[in-house]
């Protein structure tokens, strides 16, 4: 896949997943691509997968464009970016022009480090994977998340399901999330968290304000709840994201053995990172952990990740002893529909 290719493809991503502005700016980027400069040329340097699926260049790039304007480090891209009012494409090309040119210290930074969006709205899918769990097994939860970024979905506990079936979470929600939902309701059962903790290679720092504002910047500016909902968590964490290859971390963390729970490890849009070695070696401690597991220890893994088939992602839990596969179903990539089949 061509740079040009990638960032054409991306924009037609974003514009189905409501973003019609992001998808704006990654065109007009694509009419741009020509070697001769810092960023272009460490752009087009990238080998491999550089589409959605794999490097995600063209997010890459977004990203520091709308850190820029977070940072109120360029006024001029700042007028052109929601909530201002709309410009042209001449306004907001020229405006990309000079900062593509003049911003190369930000945008290089971030075309260095992979997407870490954090999405909320993916919480929904915990939320009804915990309670579908709870309700089976009635055990207080260990939970374990792989490419955790800043941690937000660790909270999920804290969060809300408000569905048109019926409400799944605390009284009195950080969060409250209502994606369109078909399926079954997840059953209604006590969710308990004894234990939390999180892995990323570059994990974010949501009470430092510069972390903080590289979590925001990953999301598109024309979609203002998107913000709003990231900030209303940050004001509830209170987890643990450690600084490490999940092939280091995972085999330690699931080899602990811990009666009275049930041990939920999850990844959500994280796998496609992770080198073919972490991949292996994360697939290797699954199994000797599930080998391990008895009913009053039992563990789990949620996976919500791109399979190539559509629409959106696919849910799958397994569950030990036993090995069980469970097809959930699928859900739209950043959160806003759900079609639960839970058996």
């Amino acid at each position: 896949m061509s740079l040009t290719t990638a960032f054409r493809e991306q924009a037609k991503s974003n514009e189905a997943l409501g973003s019609p502005f992001s998808a704006r700016v990654l065109r007009l980027v694509a009419d741009r691509i020509a070697p001769g400069s810092p960023v272009m040329d460490r752009m087009l340097a990238f080998e491999g997968d550089i589409g959605p699926s794999g490097q995600s260049v063209p997010l890459r790039l977004l990203g520091g464009l709308h850190a820029l304007v977070l940072a109120g480090e360029d006024p001029d891209l700042a007028a052109c970016y929601p909530p201002n009012p709309a410009t042209d494409d001449a306004t907001l090309g020229a405006a990309l022009d000079a900062a593509l040119a003049t911003r190369t210290d930000t945008l290089l930074t971030y075309l260095a480090l992979p997407p870490q969006t954090n999405e909320v709205r993916r919480s929904a899918v915990m939320i009804a994977a915990g309670h579908w769990l709870a309700d089976r097994y009635g055990l207080p939860f260990v939970l374990t998340e792989l490419g955790a970024s800043a941690g937000l979905n660790l909270m999920w506990d804290r969060y809300a399901l408000d569905l048109p079936c019926g409400y799944r979470g605390p009284a009195d929600p950080a969060v409250t999330l209502s994606p369109d939902w078909t399926g079954p309701c997840p059953p209604e059962a006590k969710i308990e968290v004894a234990d939390r903790r999180g892995i990323d290679v570059a994990p974010l720092d949501v009470h430092d304000p510069a972390d903080e504002r590289r979590l925001l910047s990953y999301l598109w500016a024309d979609q203002p709840e998107r913000i709003e909902r990231t900030r209303a968590a940050i004001a509830v964490y209170d987890a643990q994201v450690d600084q490490s290859d999940a092939m280091s971390f995972l085999p330690i963390r699931v080899a602990i053995r811990r009666p009275g729970h049930i041990h939920l490890v999850f990844h959500t849009i994280a796998w496609q990172y992770f080198p073919p070695a972490t991949k292996a070696a994360c697939e290797i401690a699954f199994e000797a952990a599930g080998k391990a597991a008895t009913l009053d220890a039992p563990i789990a893994r949620l996976s919500m990740e791109a399979d190539g088939q559509g629409p959106g992602a696919a849910m799958t839990l397994t569950t030990w002893p036993g090995g069980e596969v469970h097809d959930l179903g699928r859900v739209d990539f950043h959160g806003r529909w759900v079609d639960w089949q839970a058996p």
